[in-house]
């Protein structure tokens, strides 16, 4: 029999809410793991609102609810760090999905979750940088209304791309009929070995929003640069890394008085999130590579280029969605 939790103030049952969540995800094309797995955290959830005392709907959860199932998976089930982990992956989605269907607000695990989850990153040698989920930079980005920094934050996080190489960026060095941006031919004397990054349809959108407000901060000087500062000019490597950290602490995701890099959010973290979620999404390891500009260090390597083409297409199969 099916199990129907506490009813939503929009009419709904707990388990319809549920259901149209598994849809959701199977429309993203989510795998059929991630769909079950998903589905076995959020039921269990809505078992453990359904038995507490006040019988709790999934609108009302907050901060006291969700740090209760923590205990609970802790003392009660006896559960691994790492499983915790995975259950509050998978109820910040859930939320993010109720958010997105306009039944809450905002997202309630994301608070909790930094602040009581221990996330493993599989380093066991010491601190290692904060890597967030595609739910938290969705959440950091979609709180940005400032136009500019808004298109910066998307276009590191969707390209990967370093803080010197997206300030080098002129309005010229885009293609939007490929979706494309060509670098500076002097990242190649460094670490870079392709120049041609792709972006997709939600950074073209920002992108064109802030291409929109740019013509107000032209003051004359470095009339070519994608990217200005408050004076007119470009902006440099510690705007950009002032600009990202300002908006990452305004929504908790950077600590400026922890010295920890799991506690920090910078520029090179959207590079991280970058490489990693690509490669969660089963992008093929050289099509990473070469996205991410690795030095070619093999003599295959260096013999070997991908199609451009087939470089895009990987490219926009595989790089995640933040709904903006």
């Amino acid at each position: 029999m099916k199990a129907e939790y506490k009813v939503s103030e929009g009419g709904e049952s707990g388990s319809d809410l549920i259901d149209g969540f598994l849809k959701d995800l199977e429309l993203q094309g989510k795998s059929e793991g991630t769909v079950r797995d998903y589905r076995t955290y959020v039921s269990r959830f809505a078992e453990f609102l359904e038995s507490s005392e006040s019988s709790v709907s999934f609108e009302d959860v907050g901060t006291r609810c969700l740090r209760d199932f923590i205990a609970y998976l802790r003392e009660e089930r006896g559960l691994s760090e790492k499983t915790i982990g995975n259950y509050f992956s998978g109820l910040s989605s859930f939320f993010e999905y109720l958010k997105f269907e306009g039944l809450v607000d905002g997202n309630p695990v994301l608070p909790v979750r930094k602040r009581y989850v221990k996330v493993s990153n599989g380093n066991s040698g010491g601190s290692k940088r904060q890597l967030v989920s595609v739910e938290e930079m969705a959440m950091l980005v979609n709180s940005i209304l400032n136009a500019r920094d808004r298109a910066l934050v998307v276009l590191l996080a969707k390209t990967g791309i370093r803080r010197n190489e997206l300030s080098a960026i002129d309005v010229s060095d885009i293609d939007w009929e490929n979706q494309s941006i060509r670098l500076k031919e002097k990242f190649r004397e460094g670490k870079r070995s392709n120049l041609t990054v792709f972006f997709d349809d939600e950074c073209a959108r920002v992108l064109n929003r802030w291409l929109g407000e740019r013509e107000e901060w032209l003051k004359g000087e470095d009339a070519d640069a994608l990217f200005l500062n408050n004076y007119g000019t470009r902006l440099k490597r510690h705007g950009i890394q002032y600009a990202v950290r300002k908006h990452a602490e305004r929504v908790g995701l950077h600590d400026p008085e922890n010295d920890d890099l799991k506690d920090k959010f910078t520029a090179h973290c959207c590079r991280h999130w970058f490489t990693t979620h690509l490669r969660r999404n089963g992008m093929p390891r050289e099509h990473i590579k070469e996205l991410r500009g690795d030095s070619r260090g093999e003599a295959m390597d260096i013999y070997h280029h991908i199609d451009k083409k087939e470089l895009k297409e990987s490219y926009l199969a595989h790089i995640p969605s933040l709904r903006l």
